[in-house]
């Protein structure tokens, strides 16, 4: 069971990554056109600032999830690595619960924050203002949801990396 989770959630984790470097490679296009837009042309696109905002939101929430689950964001571990093996352990269930924590409260509050501000138009987009929110309850539902595994693999006795990619190295 823990294995299926684990492949499931780790083809999951690629596809934010994907996601969010194409919503920032999609940003840089839109954020450059306007630029050409502004000096060259003398008329930047309306669109251009509501359209990268909404992309940002997208991309951080999808790999701020990806963070957790693939272990790479920043913490400090000096404090851990000098307790023992018993206590360690705990200390990163107790750190992967309050993530799952965090996850659950952008899951609840940024629901709340989509469905208040559904009926909103963004004017140069022409879409729904909660549609630009609606990555922070799909990430914390995802944040919550690998914290969990990492809660569950840790009392497994899994040997959890928490480091980068090597593929980036």
């Amino acid at each position: 069971m823990m294995n299926q989770l684990s492949k499931v959630t780790h083809v999951a984790a690629d596809l934010l990554l994907k996601a969010a470097a194409a919503g920032l490679a999609i940003m840089t296009v839109i954020v450059g056109w306007q630029v050409f837009g502004r000096y060259v042309l003398n008329s930047s696109p309306s669109w251009s600032e509501q359209a990268s905002l909404t992309l940002m939101i997208w991309y951080v929430s999808f790999a701020a999830a990806a963070g957790v689950r693939e272990g790479f964001h920043i913490r400090i571990v000096a404090v851990e690595n000098a307790v023992q093996a018993g206590i360690r352990k705990m200390m990163r269930v107790a750190a992967d619960l309050v993530v799952a924590a965090c996850g659950v409260a952008m899951l609840i509050w940024g629901g709340e924050l989509v469905a208040r501000t559904w009926s909103h138009v963004i004017p140069s987009l022409g879409l729904p203002r909660g549609l630009a929110y609606l990555g922070l309850p799909i990430s914390g539902a995802l944040i919550f949801l690998f914290s969990v595994e990492r809660v569950l693999e840790e009392l497994k006795g899994v040997d959890l990396k928490d480091e980068e990619d090597p593929r980036w190295s």
